[in-house]
């Protein structure tokens, strides 16, 4: 007899400080799961940290009220995003360009673009012109990701600073 291809329902299990509230946008692969930490925070962690005892808080246990609502090692996560990792438009090791979603393709001699959101990778062509691929990447940026950190600041700023003062 095989194995059941059929995905847990882990809706209303608690691990730890987190309640699982339902399922989210799968974290690469993985199955993920939005849940709600005893501190109030919603954070999205995967069945197999939830299952394992990897992952049981948002990252407030222990670590006082300044982190209080981080994710997995201090990480926030909207919608299966790193808002930090966003911000900080950081260039992986294994980059062949310097630029973040920029990378050559010896084999079809392009540079090709790309861009990571949601989860979910968006090729944006390739290109004989490194310029051309910067641009198609960078304008992939300011649509997906910009669009998403401002939303977020607004969205996470204090309710006093949201409302607008009465005329």
């Amino acid at each position: 007899m095989g194995h059941s291809r059929q995905k847990l329902d882990l809706a209303g299990q608690r691990y730890g400080k987190l309640t699982v509230i339902g399922p989210a946008p799968n974290v690469g692969n993985r199955t993920a799961w939005l849940c709600r930490c005893d501190c109030g925070r919603e954070t999205v962690v995967t069945s197999g940290h939830l299952r394992s005892g990897h992952t049981s808080s948002c990252g407030c246990r222990g670590l006082g009220e300044a982190s209080a609502g981080a994710g997995l090692l201090g990480l926030t996560f909207v919608d299966g995003t790193c808002v930090e990792m966003l911000r900080a438009k950081t260039i992986r090791k294994n980059n062949t360009s310097g630029v973040p979603g920029v990378d050559w393709l010896a084999r079809k001699r392009l540079w090709r673009a790309s861009i990571c959101f949601k989860g979910k990778r968006y090729y944006l062509g390739g290109y004989h012109n490194f310029e051309d691929a910067v641009k198609a990447r960078k304008e992939a940026e300011e649509q997906l990701h910009d669009s998403f950190l401002a939303e977020f600041a607004r969205s996470s700023a204090p309710k006093a600073l949201r409302q607008r003062p009465a005329p």
